[in-house]
């Protein structure tokens, strides 16, 4: 399994995924989630994917084939769409294609059907940032004011922080402490759930990665900001009136 979270902000966009994939718990590998399509200054796309891997590797493949496609246009290329907008629905049309094609395979395995779902999170020059979240069906659901974050994988642990902290005007450096301290408590109470983590930021009107880090299991401030994050809980536990 896994878990992806991103942020809309007023000030730019935050990702963060884990790198945990399991097949059963002695199959386990490291396999990166966190995928970008950039042309510095004009567009930048992050992709952030949860679910079957056989499905989001090969969705994955295909976008990046489109690209590069003879005769690619905008209706094709998410590098030449026209708006946010179309880029996420190029890319739910190749997630649901690729999904019902892989699933059509194994039709054979009674119960088995491959499934996959995205984050898809970016900003065009002279457009909005936008963050969506797409699913299986290849249909999407897009961040707002009030809900400015997006979930995929094993969301519910890390869920109740972001909803106390986060809003649009939070900035971009809590905005990662929240991240962080969302997928800590994941880490803690899902063992599908694993390192080292991505975490990229936008700033707005970048229109590229503006920074971008893989964090260790040994990382200290990772271990420093988890370890304070309990202590303050704990805390915070025994000197609450009942």
């Amino acid at each position: 399994m896994t878990y992806c979270v991103g942020l809309k902000l007023d000030a730019g966009l935050v990702l963060l995924a884990d790198t945990r994939t399991n097949a059963g718990l002695d199959n386990i590998s490291i396999y990166r989630k966190m995928f970008f399509f950039e042309t510095p200054g004009e567009r930048v796309i992050g992709i952030m994917t949860a679910g079957s891997l056989s499905v989001t590797q090969t969705t994955i493949a295909r976008l990046h084939e489109a690209i590069h496609a003879e005769g690619a246009d905008e209706t094709t290329s998410i590098m030449r769409a026209t708006t946010m907008l179309q880029i996420a629905t190029i890319i739910g049309n190749t997630l649901a294609q690729t999904r019902r094609e892989i699933s059509e395979q194994f039709r054979d395995l009674q119960g088995y059907e491959a499934s996959a779902s995205l984050i898809v999170a970016g900003q065009r020059a002279g457009d909005d940032m936008r963050l969506f979240l797409i699913y299986p069906e290849g249909n999407f659901i897009e961040a707002t004011e009030d809900t400015p974050f997006l979930q995929i994988g094993e969301h519910k642990y890390g869920k109740p922080i972001l909803d106390r902290v986060i809003t649009p005007a939070t900035d971009l450096l809590d905005a990662q402490k929240a991240a962080l301290l969302s997928m800590d408590s994941t880490l803690r109470s899902n063992l599908s759930v694993g390192m080292p983590l991505d975490l990229a930021v936008i700033r707005k009107d970048d229109c590229r990665v503006t920074s971008a880090r893989r964090i260790a299991e040994d990382d200290p401030q990772f271990r420093a900001m988890s370890a304070a994050w309990s202590e303050a809980l704990r805390e915070s536990f025994i000197k609450m009136p009942i």
